[in-house]
């Protein structure tokens, strides 16, 4: 039976899906993935804050 790679749990080929994770595609469970995705835009918001309050300007 597959893994999710990251909570570790069992599950169901049809259930897993496939993520861009650490540079890599990995097959996550819908709430692993869920999870991972809320945390991606945080870090994205928390990093627009950060950028603004030091005046950057460019891109990353």
């Amino acid at each position: 039976m597959p893994k999710c790679r990251i909570c570790k749990e069992d599950f169901e080929k049809e259930d897993l899906v496939s993520v861009h994770y650490g540079g890599r595609n990995v097959k996550v469970c819908e709430d692993c993935s869920e999870r991972m995705e809320e945390e991606e835009k945080i870090a994205e918001e928390s990093e627009s804050v950060v950028q603004n309050m030091m005046g950057f300007k460019g891109r990353r």
